[in-house]
């Protein structure tokens, strides 16, 4: 069939399960596409074998009869998440080559599932997408391996614009979707980087309540903000992975929540009427783009049309996330970047005279730029002199913005807002200005600190025809509610089946 890539992760599930295409051709016309779009540098490494071993493997599950969710359906990860089949790097020459002996929970779960787990839903995976280099950046532009076709390392273009950045961490993750290249991905969200991204090119992310997926097998970055999730074109789509992908991981990961696995999709149908959509104050200030304040409204209109109310709420300490996240995300960093040292894995200098040489050289050489500097920056919030300062403040802080939303919540049952403050930027449009990355998680930021889901769904294009994500809000387990009020919109509406021109 040549038209697999435009059927969601639901149809083809059906159309596997009903024998009318195999899991191998299913791996072999999407394999087709990544090396048809090379030029996108979407994909950090693919190994052709490797997928149709398990897409054979996907074909005998469903020959004797397993109806597995998502058995044979072709998916993509995030190269933060460590698996067997493909090397695990992370974006970084730190990690350059290293392959893992075993597979992350979230790969497991969605895929071939690993021997004390139990079998996966049965996904196949297609190769390891692209992001900034551990997880740090905004715009995919920190990436510091070679994308497969390319010979330096070179940031994921656009779909919509080759010209602009896919947004980030999960830029590979977003533009793989976008492009047909994968009907969905993994990727993590710290302070934005599934909703951001899912803005910017125009599909639908979701990031559950902290401790929902497991962080085991995900290459930390920030221990206490890291939160796995999936990246496909529509809600129905993303409701289907993440409750594979979800459920307790006690024995690997501590701060897994004792929670049942549990069908997220099981609501999607129902309606809307009486849904009381908060729209906090703070997301419509001076910061906010013309264009994407005028799809965010007509979002927001369509949702009346539906029966839902919009209610005004404040979220005060919107400006504080920056600075706290800035603060308490870097010092994670720092600590569990400090492995990463010559020694047991990863890079190694060459050339060194002594231990102490050897540390400063292999971290120098593994380490890019963004890594470097908030290393640096998490080492002086921890230093004596200082933690009380800058690191317990911004612990106190982060405790009041998730009381703003507890606060909110009383008055709404789900929040409503821009999920970035602009399109997508030009490639290096920020230059050597870190902070004007770091501003663009303005939206995405608060709701990371607090721990609550979040979610983006496409409502629009703004300026030269980019792509604009509505982020909705939901509290504490409530991810269920969220995918229902974005599905219910993407019935009504068709901005999630959009495709950029060329794919």
């Amino acid at each position: 069939m040549s038209d697999l890539h435009e059927l969601s992760v639901a149809q083809l599930a059906a159309q596997l399960r009903q024998k009318k295409v195999s899991a191998v051709e299913a791996a072999q016309h999407f394999l087709a596409r990544i090396k048809t779009h090379q030029n996108l540098a979407a994909f950090l490494a693919v190994d052709e074998e490797a997928t149709l071993t398990q897409a054979r493997a996907a074909d005998a599950r469903l020959a004797a009869g397993d109806s597995a969710p998502l058995l044979g359906v072709p998916i993509a990860h995030k190269d933060i998440f460590v698996t067997r089949d493909f090397p695990s790097t992370a974006g970084s020459k730190m990690l350059t080559g290293y392959r893992s002996p075993f597979d992350a929970t979230v790969v497991a779960r969605l895929g071939q599932g690993a021997p004390d787990q139990g079998p996966g839903a049965g996904a196949v995976t297609l190769g390891k997408l692209s992001c900034d280099e551990f997880a740090m950046g905004s715009s995919n532009e920190a990436v510091a391996v070679p994308a497969v076709g390319f010979s330096s390392a070179t940031p994921v273009k656009n779909p919509w614009d080759p010209a602009r950045v896919p947004g980030g961490s999960s830029g590979g993750s977003a533009a793989a979707v976008a492009a047909r290249l994968a009907p969905a991905a993994t990727g993590t969200d710290t302070g934005g980087s599934i909703r951001q991204p899912a803005s910017f090119c125009g599909i639908t992310g979701i990031k559950p309540t902290y401790g929902r997926a497991s962080r085991y097998g995900m290459i930390a970055y920030a221990s206490s903000l890291d939160q796995a999730g999936p990246m496909a074109r529509s809600a129905e789509d993303c409701a289907l992975l993440l409750s594979a992908l979800c459920g307790p991981d006690l024995d690997r990961d501590s701060t897994s929540l004792d929670l049942p696995a549990e069908d997220f999709s099981r609501g999607l149908n129902d309606k809307v009427d009486g849904l009381r959509i908060g729209i906090p104050k703070e997301f419509f200030g001076a910061g906010l783009a013309a264009d994407v304040r005028a799809a965010i409204d007509a979002a927001l209109k369509e949702y009346e049309k539906l029966g839902a109310k919009l209610v005004e709420i404040s979220l005060p300490r919107t400006e504080l996330a920056i600075p706290v996240y800035y603060i308490i995300a870097p010092a994670e960093a720092s600590s569990n970047l400090s492995r990463f040292d010559g020694v047991k894995f990863g890079h190694r200098a060459k050339d060194y005279t002594d231990l102490l040489d050897m540390y400063k050289k292999s971290r120098s050489e593994g380490f890019g730029e963004e890594v470097q500097r908030r290393i640096m920056i998490g080492a002086y919030v921890l230093s004596h002199g200082y933690y009380d300062a800058y690191y317990l403040q911004a612990q106190k802080i982060r405790r009041m913005l998730a009381d703003d939303f507890q606060n909110a919540f009383q008055h709404c049952d789900v929040i409503a807002g821009p999920a970035a403050p602009s399109v997508a930027w030009q490639i290096g449009g920020h230059g050597d200005d870190p902070v004007a990355d770091y501003l663009a998680d303005i939206y995405t930021l608060p709701a990371s600190l607090a721990g609550l889901p979040g979610l983006s769904l496409p409502v629009g294009f703004g300026d030269g025809g980019l792509p604009v994500g509505l982020q909705l809000i939901g509290n504490y387990l409530q991810e269920a509610k969220l995918l229902n009020a974005a599905h219910r919109y993407q019935q009504a509406t068709d901005f999630h089946l959009r495709t950029p021109a060329g794919f």
